[in-house]
Protein backbone atom coordinates (compact mmCIF):
# COMPACT_ATOMS: atom_id res chain seq x y z
CA UNK A 1 0.00 0.00 0.00
CA UNK A 2 1.57 3.72 -1.02
CA UNK A 3 1.27 5.53 2.19
CA UNK A 4 1.44 8.45 1.22
CA UNK A 5 -1.40 8.67 -1.67
CA UNK A 6 -5.02 9.44 -2.00
CA UNK A 7 -7.37 9.83 -4.83
CA UNK A 8 -10.06 13.24 -5.41
CA UNK A 9 -13.19 11.22 -6.24
CA UNK A 10 -16.03 13.03 -8.21
CA UNK A 11 -18.42 13.71 -11.08
CA UNK A 12 -15.83 15.69 -12.95
CA UNK A 13 -12.87 16.57 -12.26
CA UNK A 14 -14.34 20.52 -11.00
CA UNK A 15 -12.25 23.83 -9.91
CA UNK A 16 -12.84 22.87 -6.22
CA UNK A 17 -11.13 19.53 -6.55
CA UNK A 18 -8.01 20.87 -8.71
CA UNK A 19 -7.43 23.19 -5.82
CA UNK A 20 -7.88 20.66 -3.14
CA UNK A 21 -5.39 18.21 -4.96
CA UNK A 22 -2.99 20.72 -5.67
CA UNK A 23 -3.13 21.63 -1.71
CA UNK A 24 -2.43 18.26 -1.33
CA UNK A 25 0.11 17.73 -3.31
CA UNK A 26 2.02 20.96 -1.76
CA UNK A 27 1.84 19.39 1.52
CA UNK A 28 3.89 16.31 -0.20
CA UNK A 29 1.31 13.42 -0.66
CA UNK A 30 0.06 12.36 -3.78
CA UNK A 31 -3.26 12.92 -5.27
CA UNK A 32 -4.66 11.58 -8.08
CA UNK A 33 -8.69 12.48 -9.81
CA UNK A 34 -10.50 9.69 -10.17
CA UNK A 35 -14.19 9.97 -12.10
CA UNK A 36 -17.48 8.47 -9.98
CA UNK A 37 -17.40 5.20 -12.37
CA UNK A 38 -17.78 2.01 -11.52
CA UNK A 39 -15.12 0.53 -14.59
CA UNK A 40 -12.85 3.33 -13.45
CA UNK A 41 -13.05 2.32 -9.87
CA UNK A 42 -12.84 -1.29 -10.44
CA UNK A 43 -9.58 -0.19 -13.12
CA UNK A 44 -7.27 2.23 -11.02
CA UNK A 45 -8.40 1.73 -6.95
CA UNK A 46 -5.84 -1.48 -6.50
CA UNK A 47 -5.79 -0.88 -3.30
CA UNK A 48 -2.35 1.10 -3.10
CA UNK A 49 -4.80 4.20 -1.57
CA UNK A 50 -5.60 4.17 2.14
CA UNK A 51 -7.55 7.27 1.39
CA UNK A 52 -10.36 8.47 -0.84
CA UNK A 53 -11.35 11.84 -1.02
CA UNK A 54 -15.37 12.30 -2.13
CA UNK A 55 -16.62 15.41 -3.42
CA UNK A 56 -20.44 15.16 -3.63
CA UNK A 57 -21.76 17.43 -6.61
CA UNK A 58 -24.90 19.23 -5.41
CA UNK A 59 -26.26 18.42 -9.38
CA UNK A 60 -24.99 15.28 -9.82
CA UNK A 61 -25.01 12.93 -7.12
CA UNK A 62 -22.84 9.46 -6.98
CA UNK A 63 -25.42 6.67 -8.51
CA UNK A 64 -26.55 4.29 -5.92
CA UNK A 65 -25.01 1.39 -7.94
CA UNK A 66 -21.30 3.53 -8.18
CA UNK A 67 -21.89 4.48 -4.16
CA UNK A 68 -22.31 0.93 -3.55
CA UNK A 69 -19.29 -0.33 -5.48
CA UNK A 70 -17.18 2.05 -4.11
CA UNK A 71 -18.09 0.88 -0.79
CA UNK A 72 -17.41 -2.57 -1.63
CA UNK A 73 -14.27 -1.54 -2.79
CA UNK A 74 -13.62 0.47 0.65
CA UNK A 75 -14.27 -2.77 2.65
CA UNK A 76 -12.72 -5.26 0.66
CA UNK A 77 -9.16 -3.22 0.65
CA UNK A 78 -9.12 -1.14 4.28
CA UNK A 79 -9.52 2.41 2.48
CA UNK A 80 -10.88 5.22 4.36
CA UNK A 81 -13.12 8.18 2.91
CA UNK A 82 -13.33 12.18 3.33
CA UNK A 83 -16.64 13.14 2.66
CA UNK A 84 -17.27 17.17 1.02
CA UNK A 85 -20.52 18.17 0.20
CA UNK A 86 -23.54 20.33 1.45
CA UNK A 87 -24.57 19.61 5.60
CA UNK A 88 -28.03 17.83 3.61
CA UNK A 89 -25.91 16.43 0.97
CA UNK A 90 -23.35 14.85 3.52
CA UNK A 91 -26.65 13.47 5.93
CA UNK A 92 -28.32 11.62 2.82
CA UNK A 93 -24.87 9.98 1.62
CA UNK A 94 -22.75 9.48 5.04
CA UNK A 95 -25.73 7.93 6.20
CA UNK A 96 -25.20 5.14 3.04
CA UNK A 97 -21.66 4.71 4.34
CA UNK A 98 -20.64 2.24 7.01
CA UNK A 99 -19.42 4.50 10.24
CA UNK A 100 -16.20 2.27 10.08
CA UNK A 101 -15.05 3.89 6.58
CA UNK A 102 -15.82 7.71 6.78
CA UNK A 103 -12.25 9.53 8.45
CA UNK A 104 -13.54 12.72 8.21
CA UNK A 105 -16.29 14.86 6.71
CA UNK A 106 -16.25 18.47 5.29
CA UNK A 107 -18.95 21.13 4.16
CA UNK A 108 -18.61 23.62 1.34
CA UNK A 109 -17.23 26.01 1.24
CA UNK A 110 -14.13 23.70 2.28
CA UNK A 111 -11.86 25.20 4.71
CA UNK A 112 -8.40 24.00 2.42
CA UNK A 113 -5.87 24.51 5.40
CA UNK A 114 -8.62 22.33 7.26
CA UNK A 115 -8.96 19.43 4.88
CA UNK A 116 -5.00 19.58 4.43
CA UNK A 117 -4.62 18.92 8.21
CA UNK A 118 -7.05 15.97 8.29
CA UNK A 119 -5.07 14.22 5.36
CA UNK A 120 -1.54 14.91 7.39
CA UNK A 121 -3.24 13.66 10.46
CA UNK A 122 -4.39 10.79 8.61
CA UNK A 123 -1.14 9.35 7.12
CA UNK A 124 0.45 9.84 10.19
CA UNK A 125 -1.62 7.67 12.00
CA UNK A 126 -1.18 5.21 9.07
CA UNK A 127 2.49 5.68 9.53
CA UNK A 128 1.70 4.39 13.60
CA UNK A 129 -0.35 1.79 12.54
CA UNK A 130 -3.28 3.34 14.66
CA UNK A 131 -6.06 1.67 11.60
CA UNK A 132 -4.70 -1.31 11.44
CA UNK A 133 -6.56 -4.14 13.23
CA UNK A 134 -5.53 -5.11 16.70
CA UNK A 135 -4.89 -8.98 17.41
CA UNK A 136 -3.84 -10.92 20.69
CA UNK A 137 -1.83 -14.33 20.28
CA UNK A 138 -2.18 -16.40 22.91
CA UNK A 139 0.57 -19.65 22.55
CA UNK A 140 2.87 -21.46 25.20
CA UNK A 141 5.08 -22.27 22.09
CA UNK A 142 7.49 -18.85 21.75
CA UNK A 143 8.79 -20.40 18.02
CA UNK A 144 4.90 -20.51 16.95
CA UNK A 145 4.31 -17.39 18.13
CA UNK A 146 7.60 -15.38 16.44
CA UNK A 147 6.27 -17.07 12.91
CA UNK A 148 2.97 -16.08 12.93
CA UNK A 149 3.54 -12.52 14.01
CA UNK A 150 6.12 -12.15 11.37
CA UNK A 151 3.79 -13.49 9.11
CA UNK A 152 0.84 -10.67 10.53
CA UNK A 153 2.62 -7.71 11.48
CA UNK A 154 2.79 -5.75 8.11
CA UNK A 155 -0.77 -5.82 8.05
CA UNK A 156 -2.26 -6.26 11.86
CA UNK A 157 -0.75 -4.66 14.86
CA UNK A 158 0.02 -7.97 17.03
CA UNK A 159 0.82 -8.79 20.41
CA UNK A 160 1.64 -12.13 21.90
CA UNK A 161 1.12 -13.45 25.28
CA UNK A 162 2.77 -16.64 26.20
CA UNK A 163 -0.14 -18.14 28.68
CA UNK A 164 -3.64 -17.40 29.80
CA UNK A 165 -3.12 -15.44 32.42
CA UNK A 166 -0.91 -13.28 30.91
CA UNK A 167 -3.51 -12.76 27.78
CA UNK A 168 -6.23 -12.20 30.72
CA UNK A 169 -3.74 -9.27 32.49
CA UNK A 170 -3.13 -7.54 29.09
CA UNK A 171 -6.48 -7.67 28.67
CA UNK A 172 -7.48 -5.85 31.61
CA UNK A 173 -5.80 -2.99 30.54
CA UNK A 174 -5.88 -3.34 26.55
CA UNK A 175 -8.86 -3.78 23.54
CA UNK A 176 -8.49 -6.15 20.92
CA UNK A 177 -10.32 -6.88 17.35
CA UNK A 178 -9.43 -10.46 17.60
CA UNK A 179 -8.02 -13.05 19.98
CA UNK A 180 -5.66 -16.20 17.90
CA UNK A 181 -6.05 -18.63 21.10
CA UNK A 182 -4.05 -22.43 21.60
CA UNK A 183 -6.59 -24.63 22.54
CA UNK A 184 -4.41 -26.84 24.13
CA UNK A 185 -1.96 -25.20 26.64
CA UNK A 186 -0.11 -26.10 29.98
CA UNK A 187 -1.83 -24.58 33.66
CA UNK A 188 -4.66 -22.70 31.64
CA UNK A 189 -6.23 -24.43 28.56
CA UNK A 190 -7.42 -22.72 25.81
CA UNK A 191 -11.35 -23.37 26.61
CA UNK A 192 -10.64 -22.24 30.32
CA UNK A 193 -9.04 -19.31 29.19
CA UNK A 194 -12.58 -18.67 26.83
CA UNK A 195 -14.67 -19.34 29.93
CA UNK A 196 -12.97 -16.07 31.48
CA UNK A 197 -13.24 -14.11 28.89
CA UNK A 198 -17.06 -15.09 28.57
CA UNK A 199 -17.58 -14.18 32.08
CA UNK A 200 -16.16 -10.68 32.10
CA UNK A 201 -18.41 -7.96 30.88
CA UNK A 202 -15.63 -6.44 28.96
CA UNK A 203 -14.01 -9.06 27.12
CA UNK A 204 -17.32 -11.51 26.76
CA UNK A 205 -17.58 -9.67 23.46
CA UNK A 206 -14.20 -10.00 22.20
CA UNK A 207 -14.50 -12.60 19.27
CA UNK A 208 -11.70 -15.90 19.59
CA UNK A 209 -10.64 -17.80 17.25
CA UNK A 210 -9.16 -21.30 18.51
CA UNK A 211 -5.69 -22.72 17.39
CA UNK A 212 -5.28 -26.28 17.28
CA UNK A 213 -2.57 -28.69 16.08
CA UNK A 214 -4.95 -31.24 16.53
CA UNK A 215 -7.07 -31.69 12.54
CA UNK A 216 -8.96 -35.16 13.15
CA UNK A 217 -12.51 -34.98 13.81
CA UNK A 218 -13.22 -35.44 17.44
CA UNK A 219 -10.82 -33.06 18.63
CA UNK A 220 -12.20 -30.52 16.15
CA UNK A 221 -15.54 -31.10 17.05
CA UNK A 222 -14.28 -30.40 20.58
CA UNK A 223 -13.34 -27.11 19.78
CA UNK A 224 -16.11 -25.83 17.55
CA UNK A 225 -18.51 -27.24 20.26
CA UNK A 226 -17.03 -24.38 22.44
CA UNK A 227 -18.60 -21.59 20.08
CA UNK A 228 -15.74 -19.48 18.83
CA UNK A 229 -15.94 -17.39 15.70
CA UNK A 230 -13.96 -19.62 14.15
CA UNK A 231 -10.59 -22.03 14.31
CA UNK A 232 -7.13 -22.66 12.56
CA UNK A 233 -5.19 -25.60 12.46
CA UNK A 234 -1.58 -24.64 13.26
CA UNK A 235 -0.14 -26.33 10.05
CA UNK A 236 -2.06 -23.39 8.01
CA UNK A 237 0.12 -21.81 5.98
CA UNK A 238 0.87 -18.11 5.61
CA UNK A 239 -0.81 -16.95 2.71
CA UNK A 240 -4.44 -18.99 3.80
CA UNK A 241 -3.65 -17.54 7.10
CA UNK A 242 -3.96 -13.92 6.04
CA UNK A 243 -7.03 -14.69 3.30
CA UNK A 244 -8.89 -16.18 6.39
CA UNK A 245 -8.42 -13.29 8.65
CA UNK A 246 -9.17 -10.39 5.80
CA UNK A 247 -12.62 -12.89 4.76
CA UNK A 248 -13.48 -12.36 8.67
CA UNK A 249 -12.70 -8.72 9.03
CA UNK A 250 -14.77 -8.25 5.66
CA UNK A 251 -17.80 -10.01 7.26
CA UNK A 252 -17.64 -8.74 10.35
CA UNK A 253 -17.35 -5.33 9.19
Amino acid sequence: MAKNRMMMLGPKESFIIRVLSKKVQDAGFECEYLPLRVDEINEKLKGEEPLIALYIDEEEKPHQDVLHFLIDVMEEKDIQLILIGEPEDLKTIGAQIPVGLVYSSFERPVDNAGFVKAVSDFFKKLAKGEFKKRLLIVDDDPQYLATVREWLKEDYNVTMANSGLQAIRWLGRNKVDLILLDHEMPVTSGPQVLEMLRSEEDTRNIPVMFLTGKGDKESVMAVVALRPEGYFLKNIKKDELLDKLQEYFILHK
